[in-house]
């Protein structure tokens, strides 16, 4: 929870409670940020701990994020690199959408097929 530099953790809640410090560990599976650009800093699995000093809430989010692209900028690249293709879904728009999901090349096609090729549509269906 905190460093207290060596102090024995129970003496330091203590501390913090005489202070009117309450502090809580929350279970959370996933924690998403929403930035103003439309991006997202999607943390999976992360430590959170509920801070509330006086009526002041305060949360400590720890964990390694990950950036996830708003839906516009994935629709602009998919239009970058397959101008023009017909046919068939792009090798392009397969990888894309494995390496945002995490998800087997079979089920990234599937996904692009069932949505004709929608790259935000198929990685929203696979999360």
């Amino acid at each position: 929870m905190f460093g207290g530099g060596g102090m024995n953790p129970q003496k330091m809640q203590q501390m913090m409670k005489q202070m009117g410090i309450d502090v809580d560990e929350i279970d959370a599976t996933e924690v998403v940020i929403k930035r103003a650009d439309g991006d997202q800093l999607v943390f999976d699995n992360p430590d959170v701990t509920k801070m509330d000093a006086r009526g002041q809430e305060t949360y400590q989010i720890i964990g390694e994020p990950e950036t996830v692209e708003s839906a516009g900028e994935i629709e602009a690249e998919a239009e970058v690199e397959a101008p023009g293709e017909s046919g068939g879904i792009p090798e392009d728009d397969i990888e894309l959408v494995v390496q945002r999901t995490g998800a087997t090349e079979a089920d990234a096609r599937a996904a692009l097929e069932a949505t004709d090729g929608d790259l935000a549509a198929a990685i929203s269906r696979l999360e």
